[in-house]
């Protein structure tokens, strides 16, 4: 934390030093997340001997701070603050645009080591705080970093008009779909919205998993009316992976009196599971009976156009913050879509951990690089996939046999699936050319490297082919 500007008053408290011990307090109060998301750009600057400012990121982020935490703010500063100094408000464009810069006196970044976590809900303090404390949404999940298409097209529909608050809101909204489908991202994304377009509305986000421990130690320390208070004041209740609570009677029945309460008085409640209600046996049978009678809405595997297209998101986002050119060969973006096809959190890890190990460099690694970097971090299910394995699985598939594909046959009817066998055996399997071209028949690396950039070629303009590659991938995985 930087300080400065009162360096003539050296018998003075100095300001840096009253807001670390203001932001200390308002970080253990508030949570990281919400802490970090509304405070954590501000800076603190010096107007006069008597007057300090404030300056949030942005006009959101005042307007924000001035309803949630203003009056919570004061109280600290005053406490901490024996000149009295005068603590004002304002926006990074309102106080630039009002004088010229003064200097900063401090920022709000804290060190983790000082800064324990607390839980997203607190029963103690207060009410200013306990409100923005539960919205916990993470910044990174927006809508404009959520990649729309055929597999998520529905979800993200209901997601932005549940965040508009739009008439017509069936209640409660479900969200499903398996681990690394999007639910928690389209699920922050809406929260965010929901508090753009509406900031005087109460949102609030929990995990299940946290819904139960907050629920427990209120029962403990015997706040129950407390907690269900501060939840059932909410005007969008946010709940992730709602079938942790599955085999926990006492929280099930807390939830499902939540969810009545919120539903008859016109609030708005939104849920994930990993799968449909219907299949969440363990849940207690009301409760899984008005989740069925909201809106349902399944999150399918990304396609790999979808695939491609967070990719190129990801890797826009991750070139802009580390100051180099967003590009990498196609093959090796191919690859990663086509290899980590079943998780979305698996594939943007992946382009991580590209980009964490090679940098500016991206633009200029090879397919095969890139192959070796992420070899270790490969499941083993999918190391054990050999071109005997592809080989069999394409010939089933396409009506041959092994033997058609190993033979001198030229004919398209086996010189194409031939191809999508080599593809294939380069996609997922470490394998270099000329290792695959000794096990198609004894070919040379430069047919193997013919048949991939055919293929590559070919999928673009044959969605046919495209799915049957696409389904071959997806059996070979298991």
């Amino acid at each position: 934390m930087a300080s400065g500007g009162l360096a003539d008053r050296t018998t003075a408290t100095p300001a840096g030093a009253v807001w670390t011990k203001t932001c200390l307090t308002l970080k253990r109060e508030l949570g990281d997340a919400t802490f970090g998301s509304w405070l954590g750009h501000a800076a603190l600057r010096e107007r006069s001997e008597h007057e300090v400012c404030l300056v949030a990121a942005t006009g959101v982020a005042r307007d924000w701070i001035r309803r949630h935490a203003w009056r919570r703010i004061g109280e600290l500063w005053a406490q901490n603050d024996p000149e009295g100094r005068a603590l004002d408000l304002k926006s990074r464009m309102e106080f630039d645009g009002a004088a010229p810069a003064e200097p900063v006196i401090a920022e709000v970044t804290l060190p983790a080591t000082q800064t324990p976590s607390a839980p997203v809900l607190t029963l103690h303090e207060a009410p200013a705080a306990r409100a923005v404390r539960t919205h916990g949404l993470q910044e990174r999940f927006t809508f404009d970093t959520f990649v729309p298409g055929p597999a998520n097209e529905f979800a993200f529909a209901v997601a932005r008009r549940v965040g508009c608050w739009a008439d017509g809101h069936f209640n409660p909204v479900v969200f499903h779909g398996p681990y690394g489908f999007g639910k928690t991202h389209l699920l922050n994304a809406l929260g965010w919205e929901a508090l753009r377009t509406a900031p005087d509305k109460k949102v609030v986000y929990l995990t299940a998993e946290r819904f139960t421990q907050t629920f427990v130690k209120a029962v403990q320390d015997r706040q129950t009316a407390a907690f269900k208070d501060e939840l059932r004041d909410a005007d969008l209740l946010l709940i992730d992976d709602v079938h942790f609570v599955a085999g926990k009677a006492s929280t099930q029945e807390e939830l499902f009196h939540t969810l009545i309460a919120l539903v008859q008085d016109g609030r708005r409640v939104v849920m994930t599971a990993d799968r449909p209600p219907h299949e969440l046996s363990d849940l207690e049978p009301r409760l899984r009976s008005h989740l069925q009678a909201g809106l349902v809405c399944g999150i399918e595997p990304a396609d790999r156009d979808l695939r491609q297209g967070i990719l190129e998101r990801k890797l826009d986002m991750l070139a802009r913050q580390g100051g180099f050119p967003a590009q990498a060969r196609p093959e090796v973006l191919q690859f990663l879509a086509d290899r980590f096809s079943d998780s979305v959190r698996e594939l943007e890890g992946a382009l991580n951990t590209l980009v964490a190990r090679v940098g500016p460099q991206l633009a200029q690694l090879s397919l095969d690089e890139a192959q070796a970097i992420l070899r270790p971090h490969l499941s083993a299910p999918e190391r054990k996939v050999t071109v005997d394995h592809i080989q069999k699985a394409v010939a089933e598939h396409f009506g041959l046999t092994q033997a058609d594909l190993l033979s001198e046959r030229r004919a398209r009817a086996v010189a194409r699936p031939r191809q999508a066998a080599m593809w294939i055996a380069k996609q997922i399997t470490t394998r270099s050319l000329p290792d695959i071209g000794r096990r198609f028949g004894g070919r040379d690396h430069t047919t193997v490297l013919h048949a991939v950039r055919r293929i590559e070629a070919l999928k673009a303009e044959d969605p046919s082919l495209a799915r049957d590659l696409d389904l071959l991938l997806r059996k070979l995985r298991g």
